[in-house]
This record gives C-alpha cells, structure tokens and sequence, in this order.
C-alpha cells in the first residue's frame, strides 16, 4: 500500500501545471500601439484573435482593432459598401502583436527573401 502512495505522490509532482495561451487584448482601439496588453487567457482559449474593421467616406478612412482570446476562431475577411472587416487568428503566445492581417511573416522568412535577392545581385556588385 504504501508503494502505491509513493508512486502516486511522485506522479503528482512531476504533472506540469497548466498551460495558458497569452495574448494581447483591446477593445475598440483606433491605433495598434494601444493594443499591448498582454493577457493570460482563460482556460479553453487556444486561440488569439485579432479583428479589424476599417470605414471610408469622403476620403477618409478609420480603422478599428479589438484583440482578444477565444475558444474558437475563424479566419476571415468581408468588404460590405465601404467598410471591410477582417478576422486573424494564431495560436502562439502573444502572435497577435500585430495589427496586420494580410501580411505574417517570419524572421526566417525575411532573412531566406533578402539573401536570395542578395545573392543574385551579389555578381552585379563586384
């Protein structure tokens, strides 16, 4: 009896805690910037969403981003008359730095694309 105490005690103690998913979150905000705080989401959220909805009219345009965390997320983008509204979604803590839906790109990414142009040019340098 008492092995399998040991055996449990010890089972116990090497269960990691939890993991939570932390993202940035805001509500209605006009600029990214004011879109940086981080936030540990609740248990079930496994994804980062970040929405934004931008409106034109006499040559202006505005842009609102709200971010949060959420159980479910799909991506998607819609333009209705002159507004458009765009939904991103990432599952990695605080992927949703940016409010740059349409462009994610690594650093791996950029530093493959700007060696590759180097590369080429290399022989029209020398």
């Amino acid at each position: 009896m008492a092995a399998h105490t040991y055996i449990l005690l010890l089972a116990a103690l090497c269960v990691g805690a939890a993991y939570s998913l932390q993202c940035y979150t805001c509500s209605y905000e006009l600029s990214n910037s004011n879109c940086k705080t981080a936030t540990t989401c609740p248990s079930g959220s496994g994804y980062c969403q970040t929405d934004l909805v931008t409106a034109s009219a006499a040559g202006s345009s505005v842009t609102v981003i709200t971010k949060n965390c959420t159980a479910t997320c799909t991506p998607s983008s819609s333009t209705i008359a002159t507004a458009s509204i765009s939904t991103a979604c990432c599952t990695t803590d605080l992927c949703n730095v940016s409010a740059a839906i349409s462009i994610k790109s690594s650093y791996a990414a950029i530093f493959l694309v700007m060696g590759t142009i180097l590369m080429f040019f290399s022989d029209s340098l020398l």
